[in-house]
């Protein structure tokens, strides 16, 4: 099986995935009744999470930790500590953090976010798929989904979809 790096994000029709605080409030009319835009299925094709530290201190203030049962590696310089035992700091560059993520066996690898960390997969092409979920909402700035300096990289459409709300799903993958 080879690896493969998922980008799957939700992101505002002006292309920001949180406000400039970091808040991320403006997803909550999409929680609709029985309605999961795909994510059950996805996170379940996942092994495992790849993150930034602001994007793991979000997960934190939720209820419940948003990543049960994979384990999630954390890419910060800061000194970050945690007593789950599915959460791994990681302080290396990505290339050569991807690779000893994968000589672990992690195959399917979600990169949940944030800007900086996308644009450092980006910049090293990392990226196999993006399934980016734009949200009818234009937040006219806050954190971007891939902000400036951004290499060009050539993306196909696999898919796309739409649904009731206004939320419109594409799935590209990178050619």
């Amino acid at each position: 099986m080879t690896k493969k790096v998922t980008l799957y994000i939700a992101a505002s029709l002006d292309g920001y995935i949180a406000r400039s605080d970091g808040g991320i409030d403006w997803l909550s009319f999409l929680d609709t009744e029985g309605e999961d835009y795909g994510y059950t299925a996805f996170y379940e094709s996942t092994d495992a999470i790849v993150l930034g530290s602001n994007t793991y201190e979000v997960g934190l203030g939720f209820d419940e930790w948003p990543y049960p049962e994979k384990k999630s590696f954390v890419f910060t310089q800061r000194n970050l500590q945690s007593n789950r035992e599915d959460v791994v700091f990681v302080s290396e560059p990505v290339e050569p953090a991807l690779a000893n993520i994968e000589a672990q066996g992690y195959k399917n690898i979600w990169l949940v976010g944030g800007g900086a960390l996308i644009n450092s997969f980006l910049q090293h092409s990392l990226i196999d798929e993006y399934i980016i979920s734009i949200i009818p909402i234009i937040l006219g700035g806050g954190i971007q989904l891939f902000p400036p300096p951004s290499p060009e990289e050539k993306l196909e459409l696999i898919n796309s979809k739409q649904y009731s709300t206004g939320l419109l799903q594409a799935h590209y993958k990178r050619i």
